[in-house]
């Protein structure tokens, strides 16, 4: 069982990198918040956006307002994913750079990114498409990163039997990724997908209702109506809010992802048929609708063949081997460019960094290390109950068909809908702001380590789990050669994004507004929350930049080790 089982870090390239392309990386992020801050800092005030109501007869509108800005974002967040990842995976001079950028770029708050989409996105555009784009944005941020962690780990583990039928089939570049990568990669990046769609909610609120110094800007949608009546202190609104949004979570559930649970249970790669089979009533109706079928034959199957047909006109098939590595004049003459506009504005950064003042940079170091507690707390508790729990989601049907649903609605809950209503019971325990932080952090990164789990889970070839059985392994063992080392990858590839997010959610966790109050403690992300509420930009870029710096660090020494073991000691291989 052992020498089937030899399992390798996925995503190992993110953690032991270069170490000059994540200092480029750096004082690139440096240098797009000092931008926000400048165009924050002289820009126009941007007028006070729509009133938002809080009538429930509003709340229809409102919530197709915001699952259409969630869909855009999506579609923006798969588009970037595919292309992305594919770069990185394909290409070893790329991925000097992407793999770096990706791994800053999840550690990044989504309020640092504020100014800079906004205020930018309002110089070109007019102000409320600006404000609608910027929210799509914001969204984007939220959703982006995990799918293009998983799918970057689906392109580098597809097994070398199949690349090489690939290549004796002379499949080119197009024919691999529809009937090869896509399919292989398609159970882990339908389960972030549900994932990303969660952390969309979760920052909803943020996305849709927010102030950049002195300027108010929000749009119509659930997170602004849930953020107006927390504001307010309005417990019925909010429970017409969370009542509404629930609703549309239970819709999207059984009308969209549990069908595509259903589909795409076929591209699980194994030699016998599972014990257990998802299913769905949505899914069986449209796999039996006339309708249905008369468009996926008179649609879908015609678009198809004329794409397969023109890709194979341009791309020739693929040569196991061989690899682009030219650079051209114009690339050359872009690295210039590029590495000119960053001297200058890195040393226009540091001029911004130096009018924070020293108590303010011994403040940043405290809430670091404020803010570390919480995340180590939130990720020891979340790793505790997820394995078990999503082993027994991904191979135990009975299990799966009560709990499963009720486990995807919890998780596209916002847990900002409900901080506001956990704050009231909390505030007035000793400790209870800081233990209220802890909870939100929990409840906002917990599902990236669950759905990573069962994917794995899911993805254990059944006849691995049969020959297990015959040879009479007791339950432990079964565990320690079987189950472990199989979803080792994908639990590292759940708590790296799980500890990005937590630190990001910690803007939302130390610092809320309810009833008109504002209250916050300690912390990296309070800090943020703070200079971006107030307009001060020097701390809003000393503060990222401490945050980015710090996760980095962490994925460096910390996740560094657990990938090399993983990359050392487990594989599948036929």
């Amino acid at each position: 069982m052992n020498g089937l089982l030899r399992r390798f870090s996925p995503i190992g390239p993110f953690i032991h990198g270069l170490r000059w392309a994540d200092g480029v990386v750096l004082i690139g992020i440096a240098v797009v918040v000092y931008v926000g801050a400048e165009l924050a800092a002289h820009a126009p005030a941007i007028t006070r956006g729509p009133a938002v109501s809080l009538q429930p007869s509003t709340l229809p509108l409102y919530a197709a307002l915001s699952v259409s800005r969630m869909a855009l974002a999506y579609a923006l967040s798969l588009v970037f994913t595919l292309v992305y990842g594919y770069a990185a995976a394909k290409s070893p001079t790329i991925r000097q750079f992407l793999l770096p950028l990706l791994d800053v770029l999840q550690s990044v708050p989504i309020l640092s990114f504020l100014p800079v989409v906004l205020l930018g996105l309002a110089t070109v555009l007019p102000e409320r498409v600006a404000a609608e784009a910027a929210s799509v944005v914001l969204i984007f941020t939220s959703q982006a990163w995990n799918m293009t962690f998983s799918w970057y780990q689906s392109l580098t583990t597809v097994p070398g039997d199949l690349r090489e039928a690939s290549a004796i089939f002379r499949f080119n570049a197009w024919l691999s990724l529809k009937h090869l990568e896509l399919p292989f990669g398609a159970i882990g990046l339908l389960w972030n997908s549900i994932m990303s769609w969660a952390g969309g909610w979760f920052f909803l609120m943020a996305a849709e209702m927010f102030t950049v110094g002195q300027r108010d800007f929000r749009l119509p949608g659930i997170g602004s109506y849930l953020q107006t009546a927390a504001d307010r202190g309005d417990m019925t609104a909010i429970g017409w809010g969370l009542g509404t949004l629930i609703l549309v979570i239970v819709g999207l559930d059984q009308l969209v992802w549990r069908p595509l649970l259903v589909w795409a249970d076929r591209f699980k790669l194994e030699m016998v048929s599972g014990a257990t089979e998802p299913s769905s009533w949505f899914f069986d109706i449209l796999r039996t609708s006339a309708v249905a079928s008369w468009f996926t034959a008179s649609v879908i199957r015609p678009i198809g063949e004329r794409l397969d047909a023109a890709m194979a006109r341009w791309l020739a098939p693929i040569r196991p081997g061989t690899a682009h590595t030219r650079r051209s004049g114009c690339a050359s003459a872009f690295i210039v460019l590029a590495a000119v506009g960053l001297a200058y504005g890195a040393v226009r950064a540091v001029g911004m960094l130096l009018h924070v003042p020293a108590d303010e940079w011994t403040g940043i170091a405290l809430g670091l290390l404020a803010t570390l507690a919480r995340v180590a707390a939130a990720m020891a508790i979340a790793l505790a109950w997820t394995v078990p729990v999503g082993v027994a989601l991904a191979t135990n049907r009975k299990i799966a068909d009560w709990l499963q649903p009720v486990i995807q609605i919890t998780a596209s809950v916002p847990a900002t809908a409900l901080f506001p209503v956990l704050l009231l019971f909390m505030l007035g325990l000793p400790g209870g702001l800081n233990i209220a932080a802890v909870m939100l952090m929990l409840m906002g990164t917990q599902w990236y380590l669950l759905f990573n789990v069962i994917a794995g889970a899911s993805a254990i070839p059944q006849d691995l789990k049969y020959t297990s059985a015959l040879i009479g392994m007791s339950p432990w063992e079964r565990w320690r050669t079987l189950v472990i080392p199989a979803l080792f990858p994908y639990i590292i590839t759940g708590a790296i994004t799980a500890s990005g997010g937590a630190w990001n959610a910690s803007i939302v966790a130390e610092y809320s507004q309810f009833g008109g109050k504002t209250v916050f403690t300690a912390g990296i992300g309070s800090m943020i929350a703070r200079a971006t509420a107030a307009g001060n930009y020097p701390l809003l870029l000393a503060a990222t930049l401490a945050m980015i710096v710090s996760v980095v660090l962490i994925n460096r020494v910390f996740w560094h080790r657990l990938y090399r073991l993983a990359e050392t000691r487990y594989r599948i291989e036929g």
